[in-house]
């Protein structure tokens, strides 16, 4: 619900088909850090209304999930991001490997 609230109603299946994301692999390791940012804001903020507003139930988490989702995807299309029309970015995982690999270069092959 929440990817759905962030999407502009694109689900997260619907987003991994758009972005050409592998079935087996997270959306989150191909979004830009906005939508990175995005969404760890909107979790953080559910954790908090979690234990301020003392929200119990399933129901009521997944709407104050799904609620600070779309908010935080509010302020986004303010400023001219439209979280579901942005480009994916290169699988984090990969970049965390080039890098590994790049420093090692750098050191002479050592860790």
């Amino acid at each position: 619900m929440g990817d759905k609230a962030l999407f502009g109603g694109l689900t997260t299946s619907q987003m991994k088909e758009k972005l050409n994301v592998p079935k087996n692999k997270p959306v989150a390791d191909y979004l830009q850090t906005t939508l990175i940012k995005g969404k760890d804001f909107a979790a953080s903020m559910t954790n908090d209304n979690i234990k301020t507003k003392d929200l119990n139930t399933t129901t009521d988490i997944v709407s104050e999930h799904s609620t600070n989702n779309n908010e935080v995807a509010q302020v986004l299309i303010r400023r001219g991001i439209v979280p579901e029309n942005l480009l994916a970015a290169e699988d984090v995982k990969k970049v965390k490997r080039r890098l590994n690999s790049e420093g090692k270069k750098l050191m002479g092959g050592k860790k």
